[in-house]
């Protein structure tokens, strides 16, 4: 083999080894900004833990009985298997829901049909205390997310789970 072809071999293995370096210098930080966990913003964002008027168990009066949680990032996130508990350790579950981004849903303790903004638990007897209770959201790992608690005990609504400012929670409507 001529010296020439030998360099020119040389020389285009050479500028190809240099030019996927570079191209893969340049798609990491891409790739690795992909690869970073993407921390969903869900929150819960309200509760009406004691339904407006009587309550008789009846459905109307169960549906009055709410939980919303708010997804404030602009990312939709798959709440398939992320729990609601109460301090009983009494469950939601959530099946095949995804809550887009921006957007609201209303967990609705009785019965009825599910839509994008309202779930139901299908439950016939009230499921949060009027007097003391802490509403809780796991993800579907069972890792905290957020929760709120009312009460006698600690005189008021708190959160742990992060910066709920601006929201009303617990307020009769």
């Amino acid at each position: 083999m001529p010296v020439s072809k030998i360099v020119t071999a040389r020389s285009l293995t050479a500028a190809a080894l240099a030019a996927g370096a570079l191209v893969g210098a340049v798609t990491l930080p891409a790739s690795a900004a992909d690869s970073r966990p993407h921390r969903p913003h869900v929150k819960i964002s309200d509760v009406q833990y004691d339904a407006p008027g009587r309550d008789d168990n009846s459905n109307r009066s169960l549906n009055k009985e709410w939980v919303e949680i708010t997804n404030r990032s602009r990312h939709g996130v798959n709440l398939d298997g992320w729990t609601l508990a109460d301090e009983d350790g009494r469950t939601y579950t959530f099946r095949h829901y995804r809550l887009d981004g921006r957007a609201t849903v209303r967990v609705r303790t009785g019965e009825g049909r599910d839509s994008r903004s309202d779930l139901f638990q299908d439950r016939r007897r009230e499921f949060w205390d009027n007097r003391s209770d802490t509403v809780t959201l796991r993800n579907d790992r069972g890792r905290f997310v957020d929760d709120f608690s009312w009460g006698d005990r600690d005189r008021g609504h708190h959160h742990r789970g992060g910066d709920h400012r601006g929201d009303h929670r617990g307020d009769r409507r």
